[in-house]
């Protein structure tokens, strides 16, 4: 089974750059998008063999989550661990025989980290949220956790510490995900890379330089450890300030 995540940074546009020629030649299993920024009716995704769900923000052009997925989920649903999963249609969750997908775009912390004190309530509902999940059947979650978790997740390190996306608080949430029994499958596959990034600036030459941070990710149960085949970062895609990531697994 192939599931990939990218945050499109808006869908329409994301489609008007390529979004379906890498589409229809990667053929996931499930595909995960993030920060669809469109309401419903404004996209209309002619994806054969594909069940399309949906997660709207409420303000138009913003934010928002959509899940792709070739097999038809027992169900979906729009978690209520907090408001802002709902009114800025930040999390997605897909019921299967054997899993639970959730698709998630954190809220960032804004440069000023005037928003920090919501991202760590954030944490703190998700976190409880996925331990009661988790007890029913193992969880996959995927998405833009706005998060450099390492050192080696970020370019310059020294320089971001303390930056939205690199606070002691942002990461130390990532640690007690990770602790409850959870593999960051980048670093599964990769424990030493510091090159792998997912997400760069628009400023010039940033990206040919690859002066950029990793901030997507896949985050499987341990339950599932020994069904993990292979991890990619597609960094040579555009269309988006984020590049798609992509996991296999024998399921």
């Amino acid at each position: 089974m192939k599931l990939i995540s990218w945050n499109v940074n808006g869908l329409r546009a994301c489609v008007r750059k390529g979004f379906l020629d890498y589409f229809h030649n990667e053929n996931a299993d499930i595909f995960a998008v993030q920060e669809i920024k469109l309401q419903e009716g404004q996209i209309n995704l002619e994806l054969d063999g594909y069940y399309q769900y949906f997660n709207y923000a409420e303000r138009k052009g913003y934010s928002g989550t959509a899940v792709f997925s070739k097999q038809k989920p027992v169900s979906t649903f729009i978690p209520d661990f907090h408001e802002l999963a709902s009114i800025e249609g930040r999390v997605l969750g897909l019921e299967f025989e054997s899993f639970y997908l959730l698709n998630v775009y954190t809220p960032n912390s804004q440069r000023s980290l005037d928003r920090l004190p919501l991202r760590i309530e954030w944490e703190e509902a998700i976190y409880q949220y996925i331990k009661q999940l988790e007890e029913k059947k193992p969880v996959i979650i995927c998405g833009d956790l706005n998060v450099a978790h390492q050192s080696l997740d970020v370019k310059n390190d020294k320089s971001n510490k303390g930056n939205s996306g690199f606070t002691y608080e942002e990461r130390s949430k990532m640690d007690n995900i990770l602790a409850t029994g959870y593999i960051d499958v980048l670093r599964y596959f990769y424990p030493e890379r510091d090159d792998l990034f997912t997400w760069w600036s628009y400023m010039k030459t940033v990206r040919e330089r690859n002066i950029g941070w990793r901030i997507d990710y896949f985050l499987v149960s341990t339950r599932l450890e020994d069904k993990l085949v292979d991890f990619n970062v597609d960094h040579q895609v555009f269309g988006s300030d984020h590049c798609p990531i992509k996991m296999k697994l024998n399921l």
